[in-house]
């Protein structure tokens, strides 16, 4: 258990990105109904994740870790859980295939409500009102009334939670996850892409490794494992009065858990060491997740590695890199050479998302040779270094949406505002998400091909 920690004794820090609750009496009623509730997620589980993320920091996997940018209450449909969850399985299964290793799955969802935002004033004309920080905390709406932090939020954010957790554990146990429904998928996205020819020969060889499984009696109807499927949730820890609030004890060994999700991480605007956030997050056992952008120094981060694992335990922390095409190549080597210089075991993943956004007629967006364009520098970076590219962390949905520019069925910035449906920052829609995976697995390919040269020669 961590040295002087309680689950409340981040209150006693300074702390950034904290809504202003005007009833303060109705926050601390909402967060003592919320200790009462059940837990949405069990410590067995987190434990698992950090087993298997253990596998990925030792160079034996990789993580898939994306959803959406915020998730909403008006959008909580069966259907859009659905989708999602179909891209996602779709997106594994080829960058598996690309790594020839486990593919850890963890979804932005089931939790992800909360916002930061780089100003606390949104301005409209000549209106000014609080800025929007997630369905969890106020409404988008631009209005006074929708604009006040709401307590109750947080109960509906619960009950969200808990809904979409039941849906996905029936889609991941109960035969939607099935790998032959998965490879059909697949298969269509290949057939319909105007990139079929560069993704067929990948897609092939998927079908006659599957093929020949079957042939050996390797079938999903023999093998749940082939059926079924491991998924974690996880969303950024930013409404630490929530968090607290389902902070449990394991009853098994005594350590204390964020039930609110698998995995939480802390962003790159609440990352200080000495706040609040960086105190929540050293003292549960959970995987826990770092943003690292470009103001992050190698001394600062290292400081940080040694608060959140002081055991140095695989698994325990992942390192989210999110510095944008232009500036990975001049941010993140330094970073992985302090890390490896100190013998830290980390997972390396990247974020290509949030450093690359751009306006473009009124509308924030993100361009999509952009986003590739950081998950390929990411990827050379390491294997000059020497080290274990890791994972990616997208924001993505299962929709046609258009709010990232270009792909393979290029989205113009004309076509921005046709089905712009985001709550906050744009995703990658099905057909872009799925595209990236298959860019991610030639790249993961090519990454074992220049190993096992090096075996040979070596």
């Amino acid at each position: 258990m961590a040295k002087n920690w309680t689950p409340s004794s981040w209150r006693d820090l300074p702390i950034q990105q904290v809504p202003d609750y005007p009833d303060a009496d109705a926050l601390a009623t909402t967060e003592a109904r919320l200790k009462k509730f059940p837990p949405l997620v069990f410590a067995g589980e987190a434990r698992r994740l950090t087993t298997a993320l253990g596998r990925v920091a030792d160079g034996q996997g990789f993580l898939l870790q994306g959803g959406d940018c915020a998730e909403s209450f008006a959008e909580h449909e069966a259907d859009n859980i659905r989708d999602f969850f179909r891209v996602f399985l779709q997106m594994a299964v080829v960058l598996t295939y690309g790594a020839q290793q486990p593919v850890v799955k963890v979804g932005r969802i089931a939790g992800q409500f909360a916002k930061p935002r780089s100003s606390n004033i949104e301005k409209q004309g000549d209106v000014e009102l609080p800025s929007y920080r997630g369905d969890i905390i106020n409404g988008i709406d631009f209005d006074e009334k929708s604009r006040i932090p709401d307590p109750e939020r947080q109960i509906m954010a619960y009950r969200q939670s808990a809904a979409t957790l039941n849906l996905l554990r029936a889609f991941a146990q109960g035969g939607y996850a099935n790998l032959d429904n998965v490879h059909r998928w697949m298969l269509g996205f290949v057939k319909d892409s105007p990139q079929a020819e560069r993704y067929q020969m990948l897609a092939d060889r998927i079908s006659e490794t599957m093929d020949f499984m079957k042939a050996i009696g390797i079938t999903p109807e023999a093998n749940p494992s082939l059926r079924e499927t491991d998924f974690f949730t996880s969303h950024e820890a930013l409404l630490l009065g929530y968090e607290e609030a389902l902070t449990r004890t394991d009853s098994t060994t005594g350590e204390y858990y964020a039930t609110s999700g698998h995995m939480i991480w802390i962003g790159d605007r609440t990352r200080q060491a000495d706040h609040a956030h960086v105190e929540y997050c050293r003292g549960i056992k959970n995987p826990i997740g770092l943003k690292c952008g470009p103001s992050l120094e190698p001394d600062d981060l290292l400081n940080l590695i040694d608060i959140l694992n002081p055991a140095n335990e695989s698994g325990r922390l992942t390192l989210i890199a999110r510095f944008g095409h232009e500036k990975v190549g001049d941010h993140l080597p330094k970073l992985i050479r302090a890390v490896e210089r100190e013998g830290k075991k980390v997972v390396w993943s990247c974020d290509p998302m949030h450093g690359n956004t751009i306006s473009l007629n009124g509308y924030k967006t993100r361009p999509f040779e952009r986003v590739l364009s950081e998950v390929e520098n990411f990827f050379h970076i390491h294997r000059a270094e020497g080290t274990h590219p890791g994972g990616i962390h997208v924001e993505m949905t299962g929709k046609d949406v258009t709010e990232c520019t270009g792909g393979a069925r290029a989205v113009s910035a004309e076509n921005l505002s046709d089905r712009y449906h985001t709550h906050c920052d744009p995703r990658l829609n099905a057909t872009q998400a799925v595209e990236l995976a298959f860019l991610v697995a030639e790249l993961l390919k090519g990454g074992r091909v220049n190993e096992n040269k090096v075996a040979v020669n070596a």
